[in-house]
Order: C-alpha cells, then structure tokens, then sequence
C-alpha cells in the first residue's frame, strides 16, 4: 500500500525545472502523500512524464522500491503502483514459465512484467486492490488502472497537454496547474450523498472509476471498462451455494493474511467482521500463531448502553465472546468526548480524506482507531462490505426503502438520521436543487442495471437494491476507510470485496440470500463454524457512535466559537440562524439529525481553514 502521483506533459520537458535532478513539482506532489507511505519515496523524471510515489512496505521489504522500471528493445516502461496483488505468487509462477525474469520477491514487479507480457489485458489477471500508473515509453503514453470495487482511490486532472494523477486530491492539488475550485456540481455530490461515478470535489478533477482503465496519450485521455457486475443465472441449489461462499471466504482470507509485517484484524462484534476474525484466526492457529484483534469504544458505552432505532446492543459482550471463543490477543482502543471532539483530530480527518464529510465521531473514531493500530501492526483485515455484498443494512429489510424511488440509504429515515442539507443557506440550496440532482443520479443509476430475462419484479427489485449499493454505496465507505488508514500508514485489506465472492453472490436469488428469514443468511451459514453462537444470533448493528451527551455539547461550544467570526467564508454556504438555533438546544436531549448538522458545520470550517478553496455557485 503506498501513494503515487504523477505528471503527463507532451509540450513540455519535465527534465528542465529540475536540472537533471528531478521535478521540484514532481517532488512537492509525492511529498502530500507521506503519510501513505513513511518507508520510502522516490520519483522518476523524463522528458513528457514525471513520475511519484511514497512507500508503505509490507512484502520484500528491501526490494519494493518505486518507481520500478523495466528497459526493453524499444523503450523504457516505468510503473508507480499502491495496492496489493494477492494472487502474485501464482502469476508469478507463470509469467517465469513465459521466460520472464524477476530481481525482488515484490508483487510490484510481478505486475509490471505482467504488463510487458499483456499489456493492459493485464487486469484480467489480477485478483487485488490496486491503483497504479504505466509510463509505456514505447508509445509514449500513460496508463492508469484502477481495481474492480474501487478499494484504492485514484484521480486525474486533464490539462492542456497531458494529465495529472494521484491516489488523492492533495497531491494534484500541489501542482500550480490544479486550481483549487469546487462548483456547484461539486458541492451538490458532497451534500447528496449518492456517489456519482467519477466524482471529485474538485472542479476538473476526475476518478479513474472503478473496474476501469485510463489511457492518455497524444491524441487525448480515453477510457475503457473492464469489469462490471453482469446479471448470470444461478443455478447452486442452497448446500451448494453456502459451500460455495464458505471455500471462498476461506481463500480469500488465507490470501490477504500474507504478510511480511505485523498483522490483525478489526473486530466489532457483529457478523462480518467476527467471521473474518475466526477464518483468520484459523489459520494462523494452523501456524503457530495467535491473531491480533483490535476494536473502538467509547467511556461508558457499554455501562450506558440504550437501544435506539439503529443498535439494538451495545458490541462489548459480543466482541469478548468472539475473542475468547477464537483465542486472540485483543485489544479496545477506548475513547472519550474530548478525543473525538478535539480540532486538531478534526482537522487531521478532514486532511486526510480531502472533503468535508460531517460524519463527526464515526470519523474521529475510525481515525483514532486506526493510529492506535499503527504502533502495533501494518496490516489489518476488515469486515467492510458485507452488507453491501451480502444485503445485511436495516432498509434492505425496510418495505418503505425497499419500494421507493430513490437510493434507499436516503429513504430510510429514523430520529437518528437528518437533513444534510439542513445547515444551508436558503439561496445555496436553490441553487443546488438537491432533489432534482438526486433524481437524475437515481434514474442514471437505475437504467445501468443488467437484468435477467423472466425475473420476477421482487428480484428486479432486489437485484436493483443490491447493485446500487455494490456501485454507489460502498464506494463512499471504502473510500472512507482507505483515507483514514493511510494518514496514519495502515493498510486495511477488504476480503468481501473479493471480486469472486461479490460476484456469485450479487448472482444468487435474493430468497437465497434471506433463505433463513434474517439478513446475510448466506454468510451466517458458511461461517458459522468460526463463530460463537451469541453472534450468529446477533440483529445487524452500524458502526459505534457515542451515545455520550458530552459530545453534542462539545460541538455546540466549538460552534459557538465559529459563530463569533462573523466574516468567516463557511458562512456563504452555512445558514448562520440554523447554527444559533443548534448552539442553543439542550445537549442531552438534542436529536440525532441537529448533532450531525454542528458536525457538517465544523467540518466545512475547518476545510475553508485548510484548503481556501474558491466556491463558484452557477
């Protein structure tokens, strides 16, 4: 797992500003991504083509080093790659028998050699999560590939004569060519919450989608798909399917827990990641060793639990019997009010992710989850997407957002949930119209669904459902959970996101999914003997939020403090009488929705702080 960026110019020789030496620009755009890689930096300058990337080593240690190139006959092919191919050993073995020879033990290099063998057709080759760029000087062009499910994030930025590239925004944005824009369209994705395919913040700013190939060259940037999730008859009966599952959760596991550095897993306590959990544990066990899990908490969660619309318990007592059943060395990382309200943790979120999410504690926890983790291991293996996989979220079983005509995380209300729009000036809404842009991406989204001949319309419906959340969905919380890990240089591998597994099982009836009459009845069964029975039984349950009223009343003091700067810019898109309104409500009473509002205020503060970013509102 690492951090690439680069710079693609036909009109310009990239060698000059940097008299031999390198491209100070070059240099400056590797330099933001730091924190994705402490174990190394490097670049790689040629005439048209500047290349970046900052190291974060897990396997070959001393032999991954990039940019890596590679010299043949009729010209040079230089690659900078950040991800992990988990089948290299395998490909590996063959491209050896094609007569390829290898220097390190790197899946790097494995990659790149399978490039000169297949060139982009490469991908159909590789099983991973990877986001990497190929200088193919024999054709003078630039290809960028992204993996299936969008796991590690990629953006460009056409130019005038070529293309700027980087696993984040941050490093784009270090090049004088990248403006620091964000129009309306932006502004309307970041407030929507439906995740536009290609979507950036940034005016000009695009993502290599995922499954898709990016190819610049002379003549222009032009893209391909190369994976995409077809509608293909299942014909397992339920034995067989729960079998089928159970044989690729095990390999998929087995496959993601090699290593050559400290590894764990996250451990919350419910289904997803407590299978994982005994999969993993399994087979260390089988070598010898014991697992490491790690979990978040908060002060007094557990002793002032109170059930409400999204938790039904508190994930403590599951989280122990998980760790006891499987013998792992466990630890909570627990935090309090003041941690998770700090700025300064605010702040290194919001750095981290490039955006203004206001998703508040759930954020501020991930993060400071994650560099509790760092001091102890490199890699840790998480239970992210089984829901989405295996149709495991409340309204997948909510009869309300399972006929609507919008995405359903929108449709599914509670007094938990809130307007995001609500903290807005009335004129920034206008302009936005966020429910005729929702619509558009709606329908957009809908119409690319591939259906089967003869389908009932539940399982169209259903079939909908759960592409909506494999292609929109869950793009938003990997993207999520890459940026927290990688600001404090923790790879988290995704084993549900496993193209093998996303694919049979988006293929399986939903009756099959729910044969049991509960959510993931599939997963449930083919993990069953790694589980205690208290989690096999347990109701789906959201990732923690604090339930401490201290929280809310720490936002309203901060925002109070906001309140006082009476020509700050966050004020030319916050509705200033919404935010003395939530500054006066009672903390401990205060609903969910208003909390998530002070949150999506003092994350936009500090954003205008950090990025100065220019608004243009058409």
């Amino acid at each position: 797992m690492c951090g690439i960026t680069g710079w693609v110019s036909y009109e310009s020789d990239l060698t000059q500003s940097g008299l031999g030496q390198g491209n100070p620009t070059v240099d400056a755009m590797t330099a933001t991504m730091a924190c994705r890689g402490p174990d190394g930096s490097g670049t790689w300058v040629r005439r048209h083509v500047a290349l970046g990337h900052r190291r974060l080593a897990i396997i070959d240690l001393p032999g991954g080093k990039q940019p890596m190139s590679v010299k043949t006959p009729s010209g040079e092919v230089a690659m900078v790659y950040s991800g992990e191919a988990y089948n290299f050993t395998e490909l590996r073995k063959e491209l050896a028998g094609r007569g390829h020879r290898f220097e390190t033990d790197s899946d790097t290099e494995v990659v790149l050699h399978g490039y000169l063998e297949w060139g982009d057709e490469l991908v159909d080759h590789l099983n991973g999560m990877y986001a990497f760029a190929i200088w193919d000087e024999r054709a003078d062009k630039l290809v960028m590939i992204r993996d299936r499910m969008g796991i590690k994030p990629f953006y460009y930025y056409p130019t005038r004569d070529g293309v700027l590239f980087g696993s984040e925004p941050k490093a784009i944005l270090a090049n004088p060519l990248a403006r620091k824009v964000v129009d309306t369209d932006g502004l309307r994705e970041l407030m929507a919450f439906t995740k536009s395919p290609g979507w950036s913040l940034w005016k000009g700013m695009r993502e290599v989608e995922p499954g898709t190939i990016v190819t610049v060259d002379k003549n222009g940037i032009r893209g391909r798909t190369y994976w995409k999730l077809d509608a293909v008859a299942h014909t397992d009966d339920r034995e067989t399917t729960v079998g089928r599952v159970r044989e690729l959760m095990t390999d998929i596991v087995d496959r993601q827990m090699i290593a050559d550095v400290p590894r764990c897993v996250l451990l919350s306590g419910g289904l997803d990641s407590s299978a994982v959990t005994g999969l993993a544990a399994k087979r260390l066990k089988e070598q010898g060793e014991q697992l490491r899990t790690f979990s978040v908490d908060f002060v007094g969660q557990e002793e002032n639990f109170k059930p409400d619309e999204m938790r039904d318990t508190a994930d403590s007592p599951f989280i122990r019997d998980v760790a006891d059943l499987v013998g792992s060395a466990h630890k909570d990382v627990v935090l309090n009010p003041a941690e998770l309200t700090d700025p300064e943790v605010r702040r290194a979120v919001i750095t981290a992710r490039d955006i203004p999410a206001g998703l508040g504690d759930m954020d501020a926890s991930l993060y400071l989850l994650f560099k509790a983790i760092r001091a102890e291991s490199t890699v840790a293996l998480s239970g992210e997407s089984a829901d989405e996989v295996f149709g495991g979220y409340r309204w997948f079983h909510d009869d309300t957002a399972k006929n609507t005509t919008t995405f359903p995380w929108l449709a599914f209300r509670n007094s938990l949930t809130g307007d995001r729009t609500s903290v807005l000036r009335d004129d920034v809404s206008a302009k936005l119209d966020l429910a005729a842009y929702t619509a558009d991406q709606y329908a957009t989204a809908v119409s690319r669904v591939e259906h089967l001949d003869g389908a009932s319309e539940e399982e169209r419906r259903m079939r909908t459902f759960c592409n909506l959340h494999l292609t929109r969905f869950v793009r938003m919380l990997l993207d999520r959970k890459d940026r927290a890990s990688m600001a404090v240089g923790l790879e988290v591998r995704v084993p549900f996101c496993d193209h093998r597994l996303v694919e049979y099982v988006y293929n399986t009836p939903w009756s099959l999914k729910t044969f049991d009459g509960r959510e993931k009845s599939l997963l449930r069964h083919a993990t069953k003997h790694v589980l205690p029975e208290s989690v096999a039984q347990r109701v789906k349950s959201p990732y923690p939020s604090t339930q401490d009223p201290g929280y809310a009343a720490a936002l309203q003091q901060q925002a109070k403090e906001v309140l006082a700067e009476q020509d700050n810019p966050v004020f030319t898109l916050v509705d200033r009488d919404w935010l003395h309104a939530a500054v006066e409500q009672d903390a401990a009473t205060m609903p969910g929705g208003t909390r998530q509002g002070l949150d999506r205020v003092l994350d936009l503060y500090h954003w205008f702080d950090i990025y100065s970013p220019e608004i243009q509102l058409a």
